[in-house]
């Protein structure tokens, strides 16, 4: 089997050797991008990222520094996989094996950009795809009321096959439990519904066949009052739910307590999208329609009743954060049509009243976004830095680091309204990958912790999966009218 097998290869660091003997595209002095062709250009560079990020990026994911040597005192940057297995056979690196920084700059070379192949095909929108941690298990939710959770080391056969409970336009957001055991969802209410996952039946139909016992994220004096959550998170401890509402608001419901915790005024519009920070969970991150990331130290709230510091640097509304898990970085989709990476340590304390730089009306539910408004700066722009290419349009699209474990972090990507995949490199900003088969809005996507395998969820109803190498199963039928393709944006090719 493919993670088997995989497995087994990362652990002697074979595998790399193995497809180097068999396949012609990747060759001693390899340099290119992983998925161009070798004569393909390389993007051209959107950033000039001199900052701390970028050097422990650098750090995670480059090779010992004498692995690097192919003559005495010259250095071969990026250094091919033949030379660093040759290196580690005759341990110039003195420890007799491959650090973590040498593989994950072995593996980084292996995007999963081949295929894809499709996971499952419903006729109704998906709206959220999402690996657990380990990887074990992977979650789709769709607009027409199923959430399901297949066991992707056991060929991707069904575990759970959930029929939500109340549903409201949409399931909005899911999440897992840090033990696998548990499943919440939310939807556009104040009910967050909590489903064991861990039972025996595979069907799981709400109050019918299993109950969904609704949390009230709704204070006991705002009876009748409803607003909807658009998006939920576990804590790393499982003991706690972190939520973001319509309602301009931040909700923390204890699990243990079985009630709301702690309710927080915090944003003059939508809160998109909430996180903790690191593994503590006393820092959350939130972004709001109001333009504005904030930070939260639940250590001080009480006391200050205030964020602990404002991030301003987006144009338009946030639809997305994702935290690099260190409690200082954090990167955010926006609807000005870009992801910003942040540095906590630049917030301030209030948000700076600035004279009005949008001269335009526009909704980006249903118009695209204006031509004159996309080379526009924000005057106090704090982000460390910024990439463009895709578009976020009709929907809450998301982004994220890519694992640590085999990429040190070193990548970003995001879905698209363009019903593609994007890929670009943390530090120089350049699009390295452009993932193209769906046919509708790319709304969530997930790259598995430790393979190389990238599963897009879209408004086509398709859950694709993309591979390094990739297996062959379950291939688009070649009577479909669709082609999937691996595409380099020609627009950054110097």
């Amino acid at each position: 089997m493919f993670f088997r097998a995989w497995n087994t290869a990362i652990g002697e660091m074979g595998y790399a050797l193995s497809r180097l003997e068999i396949d012609p595209d990747f060759s001693d002095g390899e340099s290119s991008p992983v998925g161009d062709d070798q004569n393909s250009p390389r993007p051209a560079t959107l950033n000039d990222l001199e900052h701390e990020v970028a050097q422990l990026t650098k750090l995670g994911s480059a090779p010992h520094d004498r692995l690097k040597r192919v003559l005495p005192r010259r250095q071969e940057f990026p250094v091919s996989p033949v030379k660093m297995l040759a290196g580690r056979e005759g341990n110039y690196s003195g420890r007799g094996r491959f650090s973590s920084a040498d593989r994950r700059h072995l593996l980084n070379k292996y995007l999963p950009v081949k295929g894809p192949s499709i996971v499952d095909q419903l006729t109704t929108r998906a709206y959220v795809s999402q690996f657990s941690a380990d990887g074990a298990l992977f979650v789709a939710a769709f607009q027409g009321s199923h959430i399901k959770i297949y066991n992707a080391e056991m060929g991707w056969k069904l575990h759970k096959n959930i029929v939500a409970k109340s549903l409201r336009w949409t399931v909005t957001d899911t999440s897992l439990s840090p033990d696998k055991r548990f499943l919440v969802y939310a939807t556009m209410s104040p009910i967050v519904n909590i489903v064991n996952i861990a039972s025996s039946a595979t069907e799981s139909h709400a109050n019918v066949t299993e109950i969904h016992e609704g949390l009230e994220f709704a204070s006991d004096d705002e009876e009748g009052y409803s607003f909807g959550i658009f998006s939920v998170k576990f804590s790393n401890d499982g003991r706690e739910l972190v939520a973001g509402s319509s309602d301009d608001s931040i909700y923390v419901y204890d699990l243990e307590a079985n009630k709301l915790s702690l309710r927080i005024q915090a944003h003059t519009s939508d809160v998109n999208s909430v996180c903790f920070a690191d593994e503590a969970s006393h820092l959350i991150y939130s972004g709001s329609d109001d333009n504005l990331c904030k930070v939260w130290d639940r250590r001080c709230l009480r006391s200050r009743g205030k964020p602990a510091g404002i991030l301003m640097g987006h144009l338009e509304g946030i639809t997305y954060l994702d935290s690099r898990g260190d409690g200082r970085y954090f990167i955010s989709n926006g609807k000005d049509q870009t992801i910003k990476l942040w540095d906590i340590r630049k917030m301030s304390s209030n948000a700076t009243r600035t004279p009005g730089f949008r001269n335009y009306e526009w909704d980006y539910r249903w118009m695209d976004y204006p031509l004159r408004a996309r080379d526009v700066k924000h005057p106090c722009d704090q982000s460390v830095a910024t990439y463009k290419g895709h578009s976020v349009l009709r929907t809450l699209i998301r982004c994220y680091f890519s694992p640590e474990y085999s990429t040190g972090q070193k990548y970003i990507y995001t879905g698209s309204h363009d019903s593609c995949v994007y890929v670009y490199d943390l530090v120089s900003g350049a699009q390295v990958a452009k993932l193209v088969h769906h046919k509708s809005t790319v709304r969530d996507c997930s790259w598995h912790p430790q393979y190389p395998m990238l599963v897009s969820s879209s408004f086509d109803g398709d859950i694709a999966k993309w591979e390094f190498p990739g297996n062959g199963e379950n291939r688009i039928p070649v009577t479909r009218s669709r082609r999937s393709r691996f595409v380099v944006d020609d627009s950054l090719i110097p």
